[in-house]
């Protein structure tokens, strides 16, 4: 079933009718149907790819996808079912129409912009099982990707008009599609360096670049937070279902060349204060975040980005860790099974990956976030040795998706993105409405 707000009415006449039968005691239900640039573990990195993980690709000469780097709500639960997390339920008092069990694409602001485009993903969902998209609010080339009204966005000219937000929400919603606005937070070249008193600093001085040359806003610093937030309202305002951050981390690299001083703070900490923040400010809709999927294998912040697995879902409703295979290191061990090529095994990756963050967060007393990964549909053409040509890598289309897709179900969980940087997607691997 499509998500429908139409439905909220419908319930709410439902419940009166049966008040006024006597039946008190009687619960309605309605079932609703249902994403780095690390390589592996140490926060290793794979030349060439985004944070999502797909090579960096450019739509109409722009945009970079990522969920963070291709390699980026509120419902507590009651009554799960045997096998699956305890973020699949609703909380108390939560209306079970409004649990919708995300099924999506990741569509860049360029793909949503393209008016045959977006009508190909409207037939797409209503013919298949996708019932929702994520569409960038602001990608990681550090522009808002429609008109922006924010007065600090304005000022500095950080928007460009890749697509009309209110035409793409109407159609989509129009159609019972849920959309997922992605918010890239502190990976931005293009507002670090419009205010680089706000930028991560040298300890040469200076502004910290990473491999590409790109600045970064320092999620030390709470007016960067600010920044980020009044973007989400404004989307919220327009219409965007939930929000979900991207680049929600510290850059790789930091640990020796980043300036912090001054700073007593861990950088999980950070990042686990702005996230609660965010959320504190905007009520009205789900708060998700882009995850590593190798912070479900790595204790702690293993990493040094400020993403710690036990913390980092604590006060927001969904985290998607990207466990795309392509992004684990050969060799890479996860959950104690050692994959000498990962990209060869996409199931047995998703699986012990999700396993391995199902155990972990059910120790975590009060864990907030419900599990929703981004899966890779793309190929890693990447994967090579330079000198040899030696491939490490497989054509990724729907036989490669679908067994991502069954590794989800079979660990616990019951939602998932599907993640190309070019928009290029399997659509054969989708089942049939």
């Amino acid at each position: 079933m499509k998500f429908r707000k139409p439905a909220r009415l419908v319930s709410m006449l439902l419940v009166l009718m049966i008040l006024v039968t006597g039946c008190m005691g009687q619960k309605l239900q309605q079932n609703t149907g249902d994403a780095g640039n690390t390589a592996g573990a140490e926060g290793n990195e794979t030349a060439g790819e985004t944070e999502n993980g797909d090579a960096a690709a450019s739509e109409q000469g722009s945009e970079t996808a990522d969920p963070e780097e291709q390699a980026e709500g509120n419902d507590p639960n009651q009554g799960e079912a045997e096998g699956s997390e305890n973020a699949e339920g609703t909380e108390p008092g939560e209306k079970e129409e409004e649990r919708i069990k995300v099924k999506a694409l990741y569509l860049t602001g360029w793909t949503a912009g393209s008016s045959q485009k977006l009508e190909h993903y409207v037939e797409l969902a209503n013919a298949t099982e996708i019932n929702a998209y994520v569409v960038d609010i602001k990608d990681d080339d550090g522009y808002v990707g429609y008109e922006s009204q924010v007065p600090e966005v304005r000022e500095n000219g950080t928007w460009k008009k890749k697509y009309d937000a209110e035409k793409v929400l109407k159609a989509f919603h129009d159609n019972g599609i849920y959309v997922i606005g992605r918010l890239v937070v502190f990976k931005d070249p293009v507002y670090s360096l419009k205010r680089p008193d706000l930028a991560v600093k040298h300890v040469n001085g200076g502004l910290w670049k990473d491999k590409d040359g790109i600045t970064w806003l320092n999620p030390y610093n709470r007016e960067t937070w600010d920044y980020t937030i009044s973007i989400a309202k404004e989307a919220v305002a327009l219409g965007f279902d939930e929000i979900q951050f991207d680049y929600v981390r510290f850059p790789d690299g930091t640990k020796k060349t980043g300036d912090f001083s001054g700073i007593d703070k861990e950088k999980y900490e950070a990042i686990n204060e702005f996230l609660a923040y965010a959320k504190q400010q905007i009520t009205e809709v789900p708060i998700s975040a882009d995850v590593f999927g190798i912070i479900l294998e790595s204790p702690k912040d293993t990493e040094n980005i400020g993403q710690y697995l036990e913390l980092v879902g604590m006060d927001i409703d969904y985290i998607s860790p990207m466990v795309y295979p392509s992004h684990y290191a050969l060799g890479q061990i996860v959950n104690k099974v050692k994959f000498d090529v990962p990209d060869l095994k996409p199931y047995e990756v998703v699986y012990n990956s999700l396993v391995k963050c199902r155990d972990r967060i059910s120790q975590v007393e009060g864990y907030k976030a419900k599990v929703r990964p981004y899966l890779q549909d793309f190929t890693a053409t990447w994967l090579k040795d330079r000198k040899t040509g030696k491939k490490y890598y497989q054509e990724y289309g729907p036989e490669q998706v679908r067994q991502q897709i069954q590794a989800v179900y079979d660990a616990g969980y019951e939602e998932w993105i599907l993640w190309d940087a070019r928009n290029t997607y399997s659509e054969e691997a989708l089942l049939k409405e």
